[in-house]
């Protein structure tokens, strides 16, 4: 699947690193513990299940099987799936110590715009040492093939949360506090507002959509909102709206999702999500974020 040459000059310049490269990284894993929890994305919810179920097992001291979940990761194709077993590698941990096997995972991890690995390698070296995992492409048994149907880990959200900019991260934590009162999933009001104004307050659509949640004129005034630029009163409204549609499309995160963006009187139109390219995104990336296609019933703080 993989194929990578190294000229005897780069080769051997390389060997002469990697010792001392794999000795900071062990430093680094021994004063840092596990790695810390993926990154909120909307890739694959599958690929996002498999790097979450590898952190697990890092931090439940199962390096082992965090290799394998990691390397399932990579073998599709995921640069997260390559750094993370890349540093395992080097680590020795849950696999055999191997320092060039590291080296070729991060060094691939760095070529694709992977920052941490960056960290560690030069986007322009490279390594032509492949663990067995990917060069068989047989899956390990303890990975489950069958979506759990769950929503995002908490610990992934409070990360992307944690990262965000000062401004925006109070936004986000505005909507985690807020949306119990509505009795709506805060990952699931976070993938909403994520997605519409990417937490920008002041965020305005071609429509005249105001604010974080993207409120048109008819929606704030429907639902008591006199100030849509006011971050507060536009979450406010944006969660009473969004738990009236989870309530009327009866848990169904598509259908909520959808009509949030088109309407509900599209959704009912065309008994489903509507056919615009738009709504269709839109409804991928909500479902790729929250990962859940039902919203429980009753949600609590």
């Amino acid at each position: 699947m993989f194929a990578f040459r190294l000229s005897r000059f780069r080769r051997h310049a390389l060997v002469a690193l990697l010792a001392l490269l794999a000795a900071g990284v062990q430093a680094a894993g021994r004063d840092a513990g596990p790695s810390e929890a993926p990154e909120w994305s909307d890739e694959p919810p599958a690929l996002a299940r498999l790097l979450e179920s590898g952190y697990r097992a890092e931090a439940g001291r199962q390096p082992g099987v965090a290799a394998a979940h990691y390397c399932a990761a990579a073998r599709d194709g995921s640069v997260e799936g390559q750094y993370r077993l890349g540093r395992l590698y080097l680590l020795g941990q849950g696999v055999a110590r191997d320092s060039q096997v590291g080296t070729t995972l991060l060094s691939i991890a760095a070529q694709r715009g992977h920052e941490k690995a960056q960290g560690l390698v030069s986007p322009l070296a490279a390594a032509e040492k492949l663990p067995d995992c990917l060069i068989t492409g047989k899956a390990p048994e303890v990975l489950v093939a069958a979506d759990s149907g769950e929503a995002v880990p908490h610990e992934v959200v409070d990360r992307f949360v944690r990262a965000l900019p000062a401004d925006k991260r109070r936004h986000a934590q505005m909507v985690q506090k807020l949306a119990p009162r509505f009795s709506v999933d805060p990952r699931l009001a976070l993938a909403i507002v994520r997605t519409e104004s990417n937490f920008d307050a002041t965020a305005r659509s071609p429509k005249n959509a105001l604010g974080l949640m993207q409120l048109i004129p008819d929606t704030a005034e429907r639902f008591g909102v006199r100030d849509a630029l006011d971050p507060e009163q536009n979450i406010r409204g944006g969660l009473a709206y969004l738990r009236w549609l989870l309530q009327h499309f009866k848990g169904d995160v598509a259908l909520a999702a959808a009509a949030y963006n088109a309407g509900e009187g599209n959704v009912a139109r065309y008994k489903g999500v509507p056919p615009f390219a738009e709504t269709q995104e839109y409804v991928r990336r909500v479902l790729a974020f929250y990962r859940a296609p039902r919203h429980p019933e009753t949600m609590r703080g």
